[in-house]
C-alpha cells in the first residue's frame, strides 16, 4: 500500500500529464480539421493524406494513454494503485515512477512479454 505522500505524488503526476494530453488533444483536433482541404496536385494530396494518417495514429495513441491515466487515478482513489493485477503483490516505486500507468509488477510484465514473444505477437 502506498502512503499518503506517495498517493499525492502519483495523483499529481498523473493529473498533470492528463491535463497536458487533454490540451494537446484539443490542439490536434483543431489542427486535424484544418487538414481537410483537397489539393489538385496528387503529390500534395498524398502528402496531406499521409500527414492526416500520422496525426490520426498519434491521437489514437494519446486517447489510449488518457484512458490508462484515468484508470490509474481511479485506482489511486479506490486504493488498488501500485498493486499488481496479476499476482496481487506491490509494484515497486521505481517501476511506478518509470511507468505510472502500469498495472503489472516487473516480474509479471516480463512473464507477459515472454508469453507474447512465444506466441509471435
Amino acid at each position: 500500500m502506498l502512503n499518503e505522500e506517495l498517493k499525492d505524488y502519483f495523483s499529481n503526476l498523473l493529473s498533470e500529464r492528463l491535463e497536458v494530453l487533454n490540451r494537446d488533444e484539443k490542439k490536434s483536433a483543431d489542427g486535424f480539421s484544418d487538414m481537410q482541404e483537397e489539393s489538385p496536385d496528387p503529390i500534395d494530396q498524398a502528402s496531406m493524406e499521409s500527414d492526416r494518417d500520422f496525426s490520426f495514429r498519434i491521437r489514437e495513441r494519446e486517447s489510449r494513454l488518457i484512458a490508462k491515466i484515468t484508470d490509474a487515478l481511479e485506482r489511486i482513489e479506490d486504493g488498488t494503485y501500485g498493486i499488481c493485477e496479476k499476482c496481487g503483490r506491490p509494484i515497486s516505486i521505481e517501476r511506478l515512477k518509470a511507468r505510472p500507468v502500469t498495472t503489472l509488477c516487473i516480474k509479471c510484465k516480463k512473464k507477459q512479454e515472454t508469453a507474447e514473444k512465444l506466441r509471435g505477437q
